[in-house]
């Protein structure tokens, strides 16, 4: 899933990065590349604060459109994201969640962590909790 970049040169010859989907996103990075990491850097940061703070999250495009810079998501940080919108759009808190899960408050709170290498189990778990299964739509080569 991907954010769109906007790139504009500073005077500095760096490149100054913003996100039109994160208004508090800004960084620079002295090579084109440099700011495309910097970018997804504070993307990540900018969905890990949101999710702290119990905001909203702006849903990525599932394609780029071809034109303009994007940066594709970490799969994790797209799962925690996607569950904490669900759980907010449930009208959950984390406490309902633990609960339903008949688990500790630490372990639902890592599910939320982008910083947690959570287990793609407890996560599959946690959607289920919240009557939406997690579910994959990619296509696989047929086999030889």
């Amino acid at each position: 899933m991907w954010y769109e970049l906007a790139f504009t040169p500073d005077d500095n010859d760096t490149w100054f990065v913003t996100a039109p989907e994160f208004p508090e996103v800004a960084t620079f990075g002295a090579t084109q590349e440099e700011a495309c990491r910097n970018g997804l850097n504070a993307i990540e940061e900018a969905i890990a604060a949101r999710i702290a703070n119990g905001d909203d999250i702006p849903f990525p495009l599932k394609d780029t459109p071809g034109k303009g810079r994007f940066v594709e998501v970490p799969g994790m940080v797209f799962l925690k994201s996607g569950l904490h919108m669900i759980l907010k759009g449930k009208g959950w808190t984390r406490a309902d969640l633990m609960r339903a899960l008949n688990c500790k408050r630490e372990h639902v709170d890592r599910l939320f962590r982008i910083d947690h290498n959570s287990r793609l189990d407890s996560l599959e778990d946690a959607f289920k909790a919240l009557g939406h299964p997690l579910r994959f739509d990619m296509d696989f080569p047929q086999a030889a």
